[in-house]
Parts: structure tokens; sequence; C-alpha cells
């Protein structure tokens, strides 16, 4: 049984009856259907469309009227659901150069002109010599900075030093840097009071010598020099000496353009003997490099004048017994397929110690070229030439030697 709903009072026409609401109309099981056709959800008993009420649930809205201001149904591609924006272009990858860039296109750099687009980054090393060449200058090594770990060696003095002014300088390293001794030796000459500064002897270790000070050493003024590295490659017919009295060619022609600083050559070869010497006025790596404990290592080629037998390689790398003592190498090998050619690796510095071994085993040394001295090569540096040291290659010497 229908009921019939009364109109209210605001609404200004009289609505259609509404037809009662029964369980088939939401699609629950339809008892007692008879004849009567399915109605859909929100439909009447008669199946046509009724006039909707504002605001009733179920029904269908009145259409709305064409606007041609609506948006546009929203697709999946993203042009669709937003406006333009930088995100959208398209961006270079990899090597692809920004073309598309807006304003005006960069100059391109002049050096860049001529260069091929895949070509390599230009050095930064334009104007400096080659590995090898002969500058006209020492290089300045007194900026030298080494930053090392608070547990290594030379730690302590590295931080006294760099608190300091940099145009002070302590007194055993000033006495050192002019050429006359280790630093260790002069402690012991400040400690025995034999140094002035400013005609006042000094007997305190850490003693900063000021640019203006003089300092004395007996009668002799010391010099504050600049400290010089320099390596060559030593040729046959030259003496390791600074002076010599009869006369003969010394290795100091060879580098007496290097530097106006007084430099002196660090251990010596014998004069048969080419290969590798080192130069510096520095005595602390001099001494350090000449002392026994520090197990400074130099490598040797050797040409017999007959092949080594592996009975007499096998002794060497026991070690040789001779007249002062036994001489032991660090390494020995045979050059694969030329017995002539020995390699030896050593590190005790006695006097023609190479030499007397093979002697002692009855060879005769047809060469002996020393090609490697405490990690310095011949790379690059041909026989009678020299060249300076670099900044790393100075503080592996001062600190990790």
């Amino acid at each position: 049984m229908a009921d019939q709903r009364p109109a209210r009072s605001e609404d200004q026409e009289e609505r259609p009856v509404r037809p009662a609401r029964r369980d088939d109309d939401f699609g629950r099981d339809q008892r007692d259907s008879g004849d009567r056709k399915p109605q859909g959800f929100g439909a009447g008993a008669s199946g046509e469309r009724r006039t909707a009420r504002p605001g009733s649930f179920g029904s269908e809205r009145n259409e709305r009227p064409e606007r041609d201001d609506r948006r546009a149904p929203r697709g999946f591609d993203r042009d669709d659901r937003r406006g333009s924006s930088s995100f959208d272009k398209k961006r270079p990858f990899g090597n692809e150069r920004r073309d598309s860039r807006p304003g005006e296109e960069r100059p391109r750099r002049a050096h860049d002109q001529d260069r091929r687009a895949d070509a390599a980054p230009a050095s930064n090393q334009a104007g400096k010599p080659r590995r090898g060449e002969v500058a006209g200058q020492a290089p300045d090594y007194a900026n030298l900075r080494h930053y090392e770990d608070d547990k290594t060696r030379g730690n302590k003095r590295r931080r006294e030093e760099e608190d300091t002014d940099s145009n002070e300088v302590r007194l055993n390293r000033y006495i050192a840097n002019a050429g006359i001794c280790s630093r260790r030796d002069a402690d012991a000459l400040i400690a025995a009071g034999e140094i002035k500064v400013n005609g006042e002897v000094v007997t305190e270790m850490g003693y900063k010598v000021q640019p203006t000070d003089t300092v004395q050493y007996g009668k002799t003024n010391l010099n504050r020099e600049k400290q010089v590295y320099l390596l060559l490659n030593k040729p046959k017919d030259f003496l390791t000496t600074t002076d010599d009295p009869e006369g003969r060619r010394t290795v100091m022609e060879l580098i007496k353009s290097a530097s106006k600083e007084r430099v002196f050559p660090v251990g010596r070869l014998d004069r048969n003997t080419t290969g590798l010497l080192l130069f510096t006025n520095d005595g602390e790596v001099a001494q350090k490099l000449s002392h026994p404990s520090h197990r400074n290592k130099k490598i040797y080629q050797v040409e017999l004048d007959k092949p080594l037998t592996e009975e007499h390689l096998r002794q060497i790398a026991d070690g040789v017994m001779l007249e002062d003592g036994k001489a032991e190498v660090d390494d020995v090998a045979v050059v694969a397929g030329n017995p002539h050619f020995v390699g030896v690796e050593i590190h005790i510095g006695r006097n023609r110690i190479v030499r007397r071994i093979f002697e002692h085993l009855g060879y005769d040394v047809v060469t002996l070229d020393r090609v490697q001295y405490a990690g310095l090569t011949k790379k690059d540096l041909p026989r009678g030439k020299w060249r300076f040291l670099s900044e790393k290659e100075v503080i592996r010497l001062k600190y990790f030697m």
C-alpha cells in the first residue's frame, strides 16, 4: 500500500506521488514479483523516469546544462594533468650538451676551439719543466708541509715548527741547513756551547733564529741556505768527491750550473760505476740516507764477464764471507734469458761491496749501474743529466725513510 507524502508549504508546485520502497528495488531476493518488470536502482514502479526531488537519495539528478568552460576529461598523460614546467623539458644525459638552454649561448674559450669533442681535459702543467728536464732555478722546498698521524714519528717536531713564524727557524735546523752537519750533531754543538748568536753563546735547544740574527760556529759565520735536492745519472770516469787534488774530473762538474747553493753528494759511487747519485745541502737527510740503521735500499744491475751459475747465485743469496765480514744482500736475481746480467738489491754501504762479492767468486764486473736509490729511479733521466726532486720525493726522503 502506497503512502502519500503531503506537499510542503514551500513547494511551489505539486510533486508526483512517491511509490513505496520495496526490498527488491535494492537488489534483494525478489518475492512475488509476478509479471512485474525488474526495476533498477532509484526507478519507479512504472519504470518511467520521474522528476527528482532536490536532495533525494537514490534518484537521478537533473542533467546539467552544457557549458563551454567545463574542464576536459583528464587522462593518464602528464601533459593532460598539469601544465608545462621545467621538469617536462628534455634534460641532457651523459656527454650531451645543453644546447636548448634559454638565452644567449656561452662563447667558447679560445683554447677550446681546436679541441676534439671527445678529447681528454687539457693539462694544467703547462709551463712546468717535465721530469728529467733541467730547470733554471731550484724549487723552493721551504714551505713543505707534511701531515702525519699523531702516532707516527716526526709529528712532534712538525707541530713545533709549523706553530712558529715562517721567518723563524730553530737553531739546530739553521745549522743543519748551513750544510756543516746533521740536526742531531747540531744539538751536540749547541749543548757544548760551540754556537753563538749575535756574539753570545746559546745553549737553548729550542732557540729561534730571526732573519736578522748572525750565527757563528767558531769564527765562521753560518748562512741560512736554501735547501736543494737534485738527482744525477752519473756516467763513467767521474770521481764522487767535491774536489780532487790531482785534478781529475769530479761529479761536481756535471751539476755546477744547477744551483748557487753549495751541495754535496750523498754516499759515493766508484769512478767506473754509473747510475743514480743524490746531491743536497740538507745534512739531516744526508745522514739518514747514509746511516746503515735506516736500511736505505739500493738496486744495482751487474754485467759479468761470464754467466752466473746457480750454485753461485744461491751462495750470494745466503751471504758471502769477505775479509771484512759477511756480505749479505736483500735480494739477487738473474735477468731472464741472459745470465751475464744480474740484479742485486742491497742496503749495506761498505766500500766496493758489490764488486767485491763477484770478484770473490771469480767473476769480473764489466759494468755496474745503480738503477734505484732510496726509491728514486732513472726514469726520464739520461746518462750525465740531472734533475731537481719533486716535493713528494723530498717528503718521502724526510719522513718515510
